[in-house]
């Protein structure tokens, strides 16, 4: 997508800022996504470890 209208005054876009500031929260919320996931794999794998834990000392969860 590019700034320029042919049909404005000033043959600019009228959309052009509601597209950048689109893509910019697209980016930050798959930063967001990608982080949150790392941490739900850590969670994981913490709550793996405790399982492992109880099973091995016959403690019922």
């Amino acid at each position: 997508m590019e700034n320029y209208c042919a049909f404005s005054k000033n043959h600019t876009c009228l959309k052009w800022l509601d597209y950048v500031i689109t893509r910019q929260e697209l980016e930050e919320a798959d930063s967001l996504c990608h982080g949150n996931w790392i941490e739900i794999q850590r969670k994981n794998q913490y709550i793996q470890t405790l399982h492992e834990i109880l099973d091995s000392n016959h403690i019922s969860y």
